[in-house]
């Protein structure tokens, strides 16, 4: 009987603290770095600083050597990606065709700003932090006028993403924390140590931790192992239900259930 409770209460500790995923389809690339799927399905990679938009009939690249390196990319909306040069303390919108729409030099800004984080928020405008005042807000593109939301933060931001009613942030203390549109910050919590991580839900992050994958609950303050048959990838991205793991040999795609 209690080598039948033990047995019991083994299996469901597995099923609660691991999850196999289902591969669903995998294809060749050869590039630097995989930035994920837009909301139409095509996907994106750099290779040598050449940013490539990938769908099954056509491929596109952008490339702006004069800018330095490309920092980040963002997907949300295909028909107007946000490219983020860092180094240079620019933004260049593109369009679907992966065309320039718009350049944005914040060092020409009236008032002084040094973005160290980008994503694209509602309207015309930016989600951004700028390192000289520590703060994170709102710049309007079209008006040139940043709306800060926040004080300083009381430490540098290690990771951050945005989507367009919240930029949520991890500190060197792995405290995270998200702000909405109207300056409201709610703490998260601390999540484990990582060497990768992406928020997939609003309560739920997937992190890589020594060649392993994980997905992290905030309410339950739990982690639980993706079982991945890939122990050696450069990175991954999450999207819908779908991890994407990218190695040398290219993408696998996996059908996952994130709560």
């Amino acid at each position: 009987m209690k080598k039948a409770l033990l047995l019991f209460w083994l299996v469901c500790f597995s099923t609660v603290m691991a999850q196999k995923p289902v591969a669903a389809n995998s294809y060749a690339l050869n590039a630097d770095a995989f930035l994920g799927y837009d909301a139409l399905g095509a996907w994106y990679s750099i290779s040598e600083n050449v940013l490539s938009k990938t769908t099954p009939t056509e491929l596109r690249q952008y490339k702006n050597p004069q800018l330095g390196k490309i920092a980040r990319v963002d997907l949300q909306n295909p028909l107007k990606l946000v490219v983020f040069f860092k180094n240079f303390n620019t933004v260049v919108l593109l369009d679907n065709q992966l065309n320039e729409t718009q350049k944005i030099n914040l060092s020409e800004n009236n008032n002084p700003i040094l973005a160290l984080g980008i994503g694209l928020a509602s309207g015309n405008r930016l989600w951004l932090y700028d390192g000289l005042s520590q703060k994170i807000g709102l710049y309007d593109y079209t008006k040139k006028d940043f709306q800060k939301l926040t004080t300083p933060l009381a430490n540098p931001i290690t990771y951050y993403d945005s989507d367009f009613n919240y930029f949520r942030w991890v500190d060197e203390q792995r405290r995270a924390f998200r702000c909405d549109v109207y300056g409201k910050i709610d703490a998260l919590g601390i999540i484990p140590e990582n060497e990768q991580l992406q928020w997939a839900t609003e309560t739920v992050l997937i992190y890589k931790k020594g060649g392993d994958l994980y997905w992290y609950d905030f309410v339950g303050n739990k982690s639980t192992l993706i079982e991945i048959d890939k122990k050696t990838f450069k990175n991954f991205t999450y999207k819908d239900q779908i991890l994407s793991i990218f190695t040398d040999q290219g993408i696998t795609n996996y059908k996952i259930s994130i709560p």
